[in-house]
């Protein structure tokens, strides 16, 4: 195994994984000892004043190591990956840049651009994505072998698509079994990974998640969907609105996080071409960060293109 430093940072490193799996540790750990710094692909992460429920770097972090992708808008704010991709591509690059975060299509934007055949109609938009799964693919059906295999259960995915064949387009050709662009992924056995969204949850309600939580509703009354419905906040919303108790509102966390985690790894095997990194009991991001160093070396550098 390399001693660790030996082997530089790609220009641009993507490091992916479910939730609770260490990642954004591993990726300051990394930054502080590379001099790079961290973008957050992380669509709950833009959120101001959504920090302890989504586990949001610390100042301390936040003062060792360049942030970018953070506290971009409020909870009452619409924010869509366009917005997001824009920032992304402000960012400077006299430093290596670590992308880290579980939003799949985040990465997606970022390593393979956005479709812009269609421009977006949002009151359209919200039409079709009230629509069920099954209604979305029957109204596909007939396009189904131009979508690739892992869109076929992503709802945002075949709205898009329903966008741009209304728009009276067909639907791109790099859609056809686009080449999966490479990035690496932190993974845990799953009873461990169930384990560490159990112990997160805890302490962000040990940590004080229904306090921030009704000091946003207290600024915002009205959130935007995306922010409504995080995980965490909307059962804490449901906790100090009588509707659940404390341990009800923890335990719906830990079951919706827990589908999280399992819909982040599979969006992440359908769109990309992933070399995992797995974790083991006992890792931490000292242990971690030789071994991602040792799959740099072996394969090429995920993301590091011009």
């Amino acid at each position: 195994m390399r001693e660790f430093g030996a082997c530089p940072l790609p220009r641009l490193l993507c490091l992916a994984g479910a939730t609770a799996t260490g990642k954004s540790a591993l990726a300051q750990y990394l930054a502080e000892r590379h001099g790079a710094a961290i973008l957050s692909a992380d669509a709950m992460l833009v959120y101001r004043g959504m920090d302890i429920g989504t586990a949001k770097p610390t100042a301390d972090e936040r003062a060792r190591v360049p942030y970018y992708g953070l506290d971009c808008v409020t909870p009452a704010d619409p924010f869509s990956v366009v917005q997001w991709l824009e920032r992304a591509r402000a960012v400077p690059t006299d430093r290596p840049i670590i992308a880290v975060g579980g939003t799949g299509l985040y990465f997606s934007a970022l390593l393979r651009g956005l479709d812009e055949t269609a421009p977006a109609d949002p009151a359209r938009r919200a039409e079709l994505a009230a629509l069920p799964l099954p209604e979305l693919q029957a109204r596909l059906a007939p396009h189904r072998n131009r979508l690739p295999p892992g869109d076929w259960a992503n709802p945002r995915r075949l709205v898009r698509a329903l966008e741009i064949l209304e728009s009276g387009r067909s639907l791109p050709d790099r859609w056809i079994a686009a080449p999966k662009p490479p990035l690496l992924a932190l993974t845990w056995p799953r009873p461990l990974l169930h384990e560490r969204i159990a112990r997160r949850v805890q302490a962000m309600y040990r940590d004080g998640l229904l306090d921030e939580t009704e000091a946003l509703l207290r600024r915002h009354s009205v959130w935007s969907p995306t922010a409504r419905g995080a995980i965490g906040y909307a059962e804490a919303a449901d906790c100090l609105a009588g509707r659940c108790t404390r341990e009800e509102a923890m335990e719906r966390t830990i079951i919706r996080t827990r589908q999280l985690a399992r819909r982040q790894e599979t969006y992440l095997r359908h769109q990309f071409d992933v070399t995992w990194l797995p974790a083991v009991p006992g890792d931490t991001p000292e242990t971690l960060a030789p071994r991602l160093l040792d799959a740099l070396t072996h394969k090429a550098s995920p993301a590091n293109k011009g």
